[in-house]
């Protein structure tokens, strides 16, 4: 699996903010999606790096607080104009389940780093990809990122209503931020997580057992590449042998699936919904 993988986890680290998007594709983000209007300094990285948010609905007129989502790979969440190889719609997805009256969110994307993607989003040093650089990525978040939005926008700023979300090495860094920092998430979204770009997190894991009141999302594609699934299984297993209560951990292993957007899309709205269904929509 490591080298049938490798070419796709590669692909998508290259993929960043400063790729042209084709002629030819049209932007797919729906009116709740802006661009914060600066760069955010990433400050231990000497980085800089674009926002995107998304805000429900009714933000502008409702006057309430909103629970946050943070996610990872910003480009490829709500426009296939900027997106690597397909969007997660995770505005669509979201809009949708305003509507219902099931849930609102603020989200708050991140761009990834580009060809700095694979080490920004591992905790862990890699003899073939790097010198990790999740920790300060991480940092960033809680201690830069989150203030801000905080403070301009109308959130929930809680652990209670802050989650974190992202797929393959942001599925690695959604693990790796619930654990790290208990206290200021009570949620991840741990979708497709590239584990074998990082062997110790095993063992950190074990070490660092999450509040029982924190909600784990494990998913996978039952196609993802030989290893993938053994895995999430294990992680799974530490995750259970630390004493996490089962009734706030999903293990979820999709047959037929394969690890890219268009799976991971179709997992969102289920998954959201385990997330936070402790949320009430208030009208």
């Amino acid at each position: 699996m490591r080298f049938c993988f490798l070419p796709l986890l590669l692909a998508a680290s290259l993929a960043s903010a400063a790729d042209t998007p084709a002629p030819s594709k049209a932007s797919t983000a729906l009116p709740g999606v802006s661009l914060l209007p600066e760069l955010v300094e990433i400050p231990a990285l000497h980085r800089k790096r674009q926002i995107r948010l998304y805000l429900p609905p009714n933000y502008a007129t409702s006057g309430k607080r909103y629970p946050v989502l943070y996610m990872h790979d910003a480009q490829n969440l709500f426009d296939d104009a900027t997106a690597f190889a397909g969007e997660w719609k995770v505005d669509e997805t979201l809009d949708a389940l305003s509507k219902e009256g099931k849930l609102e969110l603020i989200v708050v994307g991140i761009d990834n780093g580009g060809d700095k993607r694979i080490t920004e989003l591992n905790a862990w040093d890699n003899a073939r990809f790097g010198q990790a650089e999740g920790k300060q990525y991480t940092d960033f978040i809680v201690n830069t990122l989150k203030p801000a939005i905080d403070a301009k926008y109308r959130t929930l700023p809680d652990r209670a209503h802050t989650a974190i979300m992202g797929s393959s090495m942001g599925g690695l860094a959604s693990h790796y931020a619930i654990a790290q920092y208990p206290q200021v998430f009570s949620k991840a979204g741990v979708f497709s997580p590239a584990y074998w770009t990082a062997t110790p997190s095993f063992d950190f894991m074990a070490r660092h057992p999450l509040p029982k009141d924190a909600r784990v999302y494990l998913l996978m594609g039952e196609k993802e590449g030989d290893s993938m699934v053994p895995d999430v299984q294990r992680m799974a297993q530490v995750v259970k042998k630390s004493g996490h209560p089962a009734k706030n951990t999903v293990l979820k292993i999709v047959p037929e699936q394969q690890h890219n957007e268009a799976f991971w899309s179709g997992e969102l709205r289920e998954a959201l919904l385990w997330m936070f269904a402790d949320q009430k929509v208030s009208r």
